[in-house]
């Protein structure tokens, strides 16, 4: 396990997987220049991208933040035992990720807070475990924090078209509705502050609901911005997109205001899928940003 502290929060790193995701730097990511990849391969390799299968790699994985005596999940990953027809590679996982979470000092019923940034596959998973034949809450006493946004548009009765199609299939029914139906679920929208040190912000364009979370302790900052960034050659080129952007033109203007944020506060960024050292802060170079400096975790 991997663990840094910021003022009074504590961050570890809880991963599910990590290795390629079967797409190609051109799937994925489609605005992006092919010699980007080329250009970069000093250090996009091997951490982001595997040159040999021209294979993305990416990380899904739960930072998991103790502050004022309670714990927190950011993002809960794809989940085990669930069909996923139009996503093969998430459908019917079978990880040890309750496993990492206790190494990490985490049982499910100690967790009191969940947040999902936004409700595709990939962060959602693990809010609920199969018991039987149903679907319940994998963390029977925490409170799932859902933007209401996201939990409007990709609830299937209400008939909206997303960009992915039927790549989120089943999601909403077998790791949404299972914790709102429970009475577990809190819906917010705008912003809504967790404690003195934690704020969840709107920050929509990746989906309707995206949203990062900012914490902001004794001078220590740090943005957890779930989708906003899969790849750190967004950080260099904000304008460009991955392939599930529902959004695009308003993904890319929050993506430039969230990272100038963090230029200008020297604050640390944490996505949802970096590998490698899984965190930075970034300064403003000519028209994009650059690494300034990578997160030093220490291992525990």
């Amino acid at each position: 396990m991997q663990q840094i502290t910021l003022g009074d929060v504590t961050i570890a790193r809880v991963e599910e997987y990590y290795g390629p995701v079967d797409l190609t730097p051109r799937a994925f990511f489609p605005e992006s220049p092919e010699e980007v990849w080329e250009d970069n391969a000093s250090w996009l390799v091997p951490d982001f991208y595997d040159p040999a299968t021209d294979n993305v790699r990416s990380a899904i994985q739960t930072w998991v933040l103790r502050s004022e005596g309670k714990t927190i999940l950011v993002d809960t990953g794809v989940g085990n035992h669930k069909h996923r027809p139009y996503a093969p590679v998430w459908s019917y996982l079978n990880t040890d990720f309750l496993g990492n979470l206790a190494r990490a000092g985490v049982r499910p019923e100690d967790v009191d807070i969940v947040i999902n940034t936004h409700l595709h596959v990939d962060h959602v998973g693990w809010n609920t475990r199969l018991d039987g034949r149903q679907w319940v809450p994998t963390f029977p006493n925490a409170t799932y924090i859902l933007p209401e946004r996201d939990f409007e548009f990709w609830n299937p009765e209400n008939g909206h078209t997303p960009l992915l199609g039927r790549g989120n299939q089943n999601v909403f029914e077998d790791s949404v509705a299972p914790v709102h139906q429970a009475g577990k679920a809190l819906l917010w929208d705008g912003s809504l502050d967790i404690d003195a040190n934690l704020r969840l912000e709107l920050a929509p364009g990746h989906t309707p609901g995206s949203s990062v979370l900012a914490l902001d302790s004794r001078g220590d900052r740090a943005l957890f911005v779930g989708d906003l960034l899969h790849s750190p050659v967004q950080i260099a080129d904000p304008d460009t997109n991955s392939c599930f952007c529902e959004n695009p033109g308003e993904s890319r203007a929050t993506r430039r205001r969230i990272l100038g944020r963090a230029a200008e506060e020297n604050t640390l960024v944490f996505p949802a899928h970096l590998g490698g050292h899984g965190a930075a802060e970034v300064r403003r170079d000519g028209g994009g940003f650059a690494i300034k400096e990578w997160a030093a975790f220490a291992r525990l």
